[in-house]
């Protein structure tokens, strides 16, 4: 019975499964519905239907430490650690991002005022999650074997 995930682990997982699986969607969505966000991102036509779905290409691409963190957060704690850098990563670059555009660019600051309320609220859960499996940085024998 000592393998059997606890309450804490498994809420620990319901956060990161909601990060998840709004990534998944906005990732899948930029990449079948590329037109429906080019405006909003102040591009047009082909080149901006491709950059939309090559944003959905990466948005797949980041996603792959959380999967193995919602799998097992504890065994897999490097993975819960990139997951939490990376959201970081988005949340400091899109706020710094949103510093260096001028106030006419109202349709566009939107857009990345979105994704700083997306990224900040993703990094809150993984925090959380982190958090909840007891996270630290030291090194285990168990991790990832």
């Amino acid at each position: 019975m000592k393998d059997r995930p606890s309450f804490r682990e498994w809420t620990a997982r319901f956060f990161i499964a909601i990060v998840l699986a709004m990534n998944l969607i906005c990732a899948v969505d930029f990449i079948l519905r590329p037109d429906l966000y080019v405006g909003s991102n102040e591009l047009a036509g082909e080149v901006g239907r491709a950059a939309i779905i090559g944003f959905g290409i990466l948005f797949l691409m980041w996603q792959v430490p959380y999967f193995f963190a919602l799998y097992h957060p504890k065994k897999y704690k490097t993975s819960l650690l990139q997951a939490i850098l990376m959201q970081t990563i988005g949340l400091i670059g899109e706020v710094w991002l949103l510093s260096t555009l001028s106030a006419e660019r109202v349709i566009l600051r939107r857009s990345i005022t979105r994704f700083v309320i997306f990224d900040g609220g993703g990094l809150v859960l993984l925090l959380l999650a982190a958090i909840l499996t007891g996270f630290h940085f030291r090194s285990s024998e168990k991790e990832e074997q």
